[in-house]
């Protein structure tokens, strides 16, 4: 009898046990499951979703992520039918399609980038010298948009620019190469900050306002030909010592870069006195997609990789401030003298575009 019992109690332990451990799997499984979520996102992001980190701590939140990159502005002749989310880097083109797909407000803004200027130190120094920008630093400036869009209005050439004899690679048009401003964010925010300036301080808010500034946009975008669509080219193009002595693109490259431990040789960072920023900006087309915009701004770990790939994470500047305090001879931590421009509405600024591109 004894015997029998024994036998009884080892089947129900033996069963008890099995049933642990496959409950125990269920929940593993349920743990590390994750769901996978398609997006279209500007190049400038590319790295950061690349980077192994993010994607560990994407998975670690229950996300595996697949993303392929467009302009900003040109995501709107997408079909994103199938896409759970799309990630422009303004707030601009991202309400353009939270209003086509119907999509609730308010959409999440994770981090955001100021447009910079990048110049060699050459070029910067032939600009102070002609009151065209200001050096108090050896790694970066303020470049003074007013007596820039001045010159660039006036066609000046490099030549005419006292001390710009002694550099021979400073010759031509006095332009800031920029992204093409109807399919890419970078430019059409440089036509925003330029045209704000231009108008005395006023944000185009139509038809008439953008006629006033029309002929000068037109120049400053007709004087560089063929331009790139993705300011993560025209970065790499700059950093590799090829093109315009003067480009714009965004903050975050820099930081990243710098991050990175990368020699800049002889870089020079220009804050536009009066600029935009980049408020890179997601538009949830599932609640997937919602969740994971929502997670990229809160999450630490995410925000941190955020600044780690030169982002300045909303809400608080010291996560940016801590991270970057060893770059401070390139980077305005702070944005001291650095002017926002308003930016008009996705319908003007469209058309804003339209007619600097002719």
């Amino acid at each position: 009898m004894r015997r029998i019992v024994a036998i009884v109690l080892a089947v129900f332990l033996i069963g008890g046990v099995a049933a642990a451990v496959v409950a125990g799997r269920e929940e593993q499984d349920k743990s590390t499951a994750t769901k996978t979520v398609l997006g279209v996102i500007g190049s400038e992001k590319a790295e950061f979703f690349a980077d192994p980190d993010v994607v560990k701590a994407l998975a670690a939140k229950g996300y595996t992520l697949k993303t392929e990159t467009s302009g900003s502005w040109a995501m709107e002749g997408l079909d994103l039918k199938g896409y759970d989310f799309a990630f422009p880097s303004s707030q601009a083109p991202a309400d353009e399609l939270a209003a086509k797909y119907g999509v609730r407000q308010p959409l999440p803004r994770p981090f955001y980038s100021p447009l910079v200027v990048l110049a060699h130190r050459s070029a910067a120094a032939v600009l102070a010298d002609n009151g065209l920008a200001t050096l108090p630093a050896k790694g970066n400036g303020t470049l003074r948009m007013a007596p820039y869009l001045k010159a660039a209005d006036a066609d000046r050439t490099w030549q005419q620019l006292k001390g710009a004899e002694r550099h021979g690679e400073l010759s031509g048009t006095l332009f800031i190469s920029t992204t093409d401003p109807t399919s890419s964010n970078s430019g059409a925010l440089y036509l925003a900050a330029a045209s704000y300036v231009a108008d005395g301080g006023r944000v185009a808010d139509g038809t008439a306002a953008v006629n006033r500034t029309a002929p000068l946009m037109r120049k400053l975008i007709s004087v560089q030909g063929a331009q790139q669509t993705s300011s993560d080219a025209a970065f790499r193009d700059f950093v590799s010592g090829v093109g315009n002595p003067l480009v714009l693109v965004y903050e975050s490259q820099v930081a990243s870069l710098l991050a990175q431990g990368q020699d800049v040789g002889d870089l020079t960072v220009l804050y536009p006195d009066t600029t935009a920023n980049s408020d890179h900006t997601v538009v949830p087309l599932t609640d997937e997609g919602r969740a994971l915009g929502e997670l990229l701004g809160t999450d630490p770990e995410l925000r941190k990789l955020a600044v780690r790939h030169g982002f300045r994470p909303q809400g608080t500047s010291a996560e940016f401030t801590a991270a970057t305090a060893a770059h401070t001879t390139y980077l305005n931590q702070k944005l001291t003298g650095v002017r926002q421009s308003p930016v008009p509405a996705s319908k003007v600024l469209h058309e804003m575009a339209r007619r600097a591109r002719g």
